[in-house]
C-alpha cells in the first residue's frame, strides 16, 4: 500500500519530468545556411532573413545594442551592415580628413554634413529595408544598411556561410539579400520549419551582378583636416 508521502513524491517526479520535456521542446533553434553565386563560389556580405509566417507569436530577441558603422581609409567599414528596426548607428570618422555621409534611401533618409571624428547623436534606423550610404566628397565610397524586418538574421562570412541562434520553434520565410543580387529579395524565400533544437540547414545561389564602383581619387576637401 503506498504512502502519502510517496504518492506526493511520484507526484513530483511526474510534474519534474513534464516541466522538463517542456523547456526541452520549446529550445530554440539554430539555422545554417550556404549562399554561393551561380558558379558555385561562396558570396560574402549576404544577409539571410527568418520571416515568421502563420499567426502564432514567437519571443522576441532583447533589444539590439548600438551598432557602428566606421569610415576608414575613405572606405566604409562593414561594407554591409544588417540591424534590428530601431537599432541607433554611429558614423565615426577615423580619418584626418573630412567626409560627408548621406542617404536617400526611402528607409532612412538622412545627412551628415562635413565633419571629422564622431557626430553627437547617432543615426535610428526605424523601418526596415535597404539604406544605401554615400559620400559627398568620395564618390567611390559605398555601403548598406541592412534593417532587417525580423530579429533573426545574420551575415555571410567569406565562406559564404552564416548562422541564426536562438530561433524560436515556428514556421518562417527565409530570404536572402545582397547588394549585387540580379533578383528581388522576395524571389529567394524558402519556407521552413523550426523544431526544437533541430539544426536546419538552407542554401541559394544567387546570380549576381558585376560590381562597379567610382574610381578613388582625392576628394574636395582632403587638405584639411578640421577641427
Amino acid at each position: 500500500m503506498r504512502t502519502a508521502r510517496g504518492v506526493a513524491i511520484g507526484m513530483a517526479l511526474v510534474m519534474v519530468a513534464v516541466t522538463t520535456t517542456g523547456v526541452t521542446a520549446q529550445r530554440p533553434a539554430a539555422i545554417e545556411a550556404v549562399v554561393q553565386d551561380d558558379k558555385g563560389r561562396p558570396v560574402d556580405d549576404a544577409v539571410v532573413v527568418l520571416i515568421p509566417t502563420g499567426t502564432a507569436s514567437t519571443p522576441g530577441r532583447p533589444a539590439a545594442p548600438p551598432a557602428v558603422m566606421d569610415q576608414v581609409d575613405k572606405e566604409f567599414v562593414p561594407r554591409v551592415l544588417p540591424v534590428n528596426i530601431g537599432t541607433a548607428v554611429t558614423f565615426p570618422n577615423r580619418d584626418n580628413i573630412k567626409h560627408h555621409v548621406y542617404s536617400f534611401s526611402p528607409a532612412k533618409k538622412f545627412e551628415l554634413p562635413l565633419y571629422t571624428g564622431t557626430p553627437t547623436s547617432p543615426v535610428v534606423f526605424d523601418r526596415s529595408g535597404v539604406v544605401v550610404l554615400g559620400c559627398n566628397i568620395h564618390d567611390w565610397m559605398v555601403a548598406y544598411v541592412y534593417v532587417a524586418p525580423s530579429p533573426w538574421f545574420a551575415k555571410t562570412a567569406a565562406d559564404g556561410r552564416a548562422r541564426i541562434t536562438d530561433v524560436p520553434t515556428g514556421t518562417y520565410e527565409a530570404r536572402v539579400w545582397h547588394p549585387r543580387m540580379r533578383l528581388p529579395t522576395e524571389k529567394t524565400v524558402q519556407p521552413v520549419t523550426v523544431a526544437a533544437a533541430d539544426p536546419r540547414r538552407l542554401a541559394w545561389s544567387l546570380a549576381l551582378k558585376r560590381e562597379w564602383r567610382a574610381p578613388r581619387g582625392p576628394g574636395r576637401y582632403d587638405g584639411q583636416t578640421g577641427g
